[in-house]
């Protein structure tokens, strides 16, 4: 089972550079961040006739998550739970089903700058939600994984140039104490299982030419509950998404289970 996170900065601007991704790569499973897109203006027919089951948590020209399955999908749930006046669209899960069934969590993380201020409050309270949920998924002790846009730079190894992002909402102390308590829970982060080294990213701003130079960072990652983990066969970043045409700022990262 391949399953992708991808960050797509807009449905509207990016469906073409999405449709030759996705035949491409051919992920049984896609979960997309971004997609700034109400469910009803989604373009669903266009992923159907390409194999895909369609699920959308939308929101007008902001955030927005969706999962593209060509396996079975059971149980979709929108929003994460803890705050009932939060309208942000940022979480979506669905059960997988295939040789066995897999529980996939999309996920838009808030960027939480400037700092101080109401966002980046509003940032900390919605990792502490996410804290909440990783538990009760854990209870269940069934795999599951939690992909997507995390905002969050982990460690300065993932960053380029991390002097650039100290003070940061994506680098702040308080953020990165934040996802290494969801993280020791006693969740993997995919690609840091596979690859341990510097100068792997996910992300690369548009301005001052950082694609060209490389300054990039990694902010979007793969989670796995210690039963996904067991069934962990590899995890890749498809880097060279981001020098296509039209590309969005972030690339698709993919795992592929034994499941």
């Amino acid at each position: 089972m391949k399953i992708a996170c991808f960050n797509i900065n807009g449905i509207k601007a990016r469906i073409g550079a999405l449709s030759d991704w996705l035949e491409e790569a051919d992920p049984d499973v896609a979960l997309l961040q971004e997609i700034k897109s109400i469910d009803e203006n989604f373009p669903r027919s266009h992923f159907e006739d390409m194999g895909y089951t369609v699920e959308t948590h939308g929101q007008k020209s902001f955030n927005g998550v969706a999962i593209l399955s060509k396996l079975p999908l059971e149980d979709v749930t929108f929003g994460l739970p803890g705050d009932d006046v939060d309208e942000q669209a940022r979480w979506i899960e669905a059960t997988v089903v295939d040789k066995r069934a897999v529980r996939v969590c999309g996920l838009y993380l808030p960027n939480g700058n400037p700092v101080p201020g109401p966002k980046y409050d509003y940032k900390l309270a919605w990792m502490e939600r996410l804290y909440a949920r990783a538990q009760e998924l854990l209870h269940s002790e069934e795999p599951f994984l939690m992909a997507g846009d995390y905002n969050v730079i982990p460690q300065d190894e993932d960053a380029a140039r991390p002097e650039a992002w100290e003070k940061d909402a994506l680098a702040l102390p308080d953020s990165r104490a934040a996802y290494r308590r969801i993280v020791n829970l006693g969740l993997t982060d995919a690609f840091r299982t596979v690859e341990p080294g510097s100068g792997h990213y996910t992300f690369w701003d548009y301005q001052a030419g950082a694609w060209n130079r490389n300054d990039g960072i990694r902010i979007d990652h793969f989670l796995l509950s210690p039963q996904c983990a067991d069934l962990l066969l590899e995890c890749r970043i498809d880097k060279e998404v981001r020098g296509q045409e039209k590309p969005s700022d972030h690339v698709p990262v993919w795992v592929r289970l034994n499941a």
